[in-house]
């Protein structure tokens, strides 16, 4: 007698052969996350360590051609732990440059613009921006522009942040009616609304401002437009290496200060020991901070650099001298 014989699977081996897939895939999908991962932070500490090396070797290079400042000022101007200044002809125009390298956090800004519609009479619209700090808020504003049924005294517009008001009576004056261009711009500090990273605007119009314009968008009473912007420095042991730059003015020749140019060389320096050091021509390292300018006949430069400190690669080590030539004749 032939038995029928089911070579089938039952809905026990089905659930338990799923089961096993979706983990295999589960720890697949897991490693591949991680690997892309890893690889990401390998590139950003790469192009953290090239950016640090190119700062310290234009470095080196100005140091080493270091001369008598346009206004006779000595070559070096400042010798501190994190901070060197001196003069160099920088961009070959036959006028010495005050260049300033240092560590500590510089102002960065950001700018984000977003746009509201409301469509109804007497309406209100809103933005938010959020997850714009990386570091410490230092000011932060909003200009604020705004288009509409707004061409009389009692069509205007409230403006608050995070529910409290910034301003009131936007366009009560000096606006016209559905003018097809952006108007009523008015500038407000939102500093004390953004420090935790997120803000809320809204523009609460008049109940006499009427949906009967007719701009971008049909029968819209009006449209607002928010330009967020502020200002941050880095926080904790993460510290960006700067160098900035002042060209000389007038006569006789000036270095003003409002008017030094910085840019960031490496924003991942670690650095817990200083940044310079200072030798005299005897090769004795200099540590009186007012023998420094006058003594140093030799710089050497030492930055630790490490896009995340809680991960690997190590942090690396970037050192080196740079020997003043011109000092000769000035000591």
């Amino acid at each position: 007698m032939i038995k029928n014989q089911n070579f089938g699977f039952t809905l026990v081996e089905t659930i338990v052969v799923v089961a096993i897939f979706g983990m295999v895939m589960l720890a697949v999908s897991g490693f591949i996350i991680i690997i892309y991962r890893a690889q990401n932070f390998n590139f950003e500490q790469s192009v953290a360590i090239n950016e640090a090396r190119r700062g310290v070797e234009v470095m080196v290079k100005e140091i080493r051609e270091a001369g008598t400042a346009e206004n006779g000022s000595y070559v070096i101007e400042k010798a501190e732990d994190n901070e060197f200044v001196f003069y160099s002809d920088i961009d070959n125009d036959d006028s010495m440059e005050r260049i300033r390298y240092f560590l500590g956090p510089t102002a960065r800004t950001g700018v984000m613009i977003d746009d509201c519609v409301t469509l109804i009479d007497g309406g209100s619209c809103g933005v938010s921006f959020s997850d714009f700090l990386t570091g410490a808020l230092e000011s932060a504003s909003v200009k604020i522009n705004i288009e509409g049924d707004l061409g009389a005294g009692n069509e205007y517009v409230n403006v608050t942040a995070d529910g409290f008001q910034l301003t009131s009576g936007i366009c009560q004056s000096f606006c016209v009616d559905c003018a097809g261009a952006w108007e009523g711009t008015t500038t407000l500090d939102a500093t004390n609304y953004a420090m935790d990273g997120a803000v809320q605007f809204i523009a609460d119009a008049s109940s006499r401002v009427d949906n009967i314009c007719d701009w971008e968008d049909q029968n819209h009473a009006m449209k607002a437009r928010f330009e967020f912007s502020w200002t941050e420095t880095a926080v904790g042991t993460q510290t960006d290496f700067n160098k900035g730059v002042i060209e000389p003015e007038g006569w006789p020749p000036q270095y003003p200060e409002d008017k030094e140019e910085i840019t960031v060389l490496s924003y991942y320096v670690r650095n817990t020991t200083p940044v310079f050091r200072y030798f005299d021509k005897d090769g004795a390292e200099i540590t009186g901070l007012p023998a420094r300018p006058e003594e140093t006949t030799l710089m050497r430069v030492y930055l630790k650099v490490n896009v995340d400190m809680n991960r690997a690669p190590n942090d690396f080590e970037l050192e080196s001298d740079a020997q003043i030539r011109n000092l000769k004749t000035n000591l």
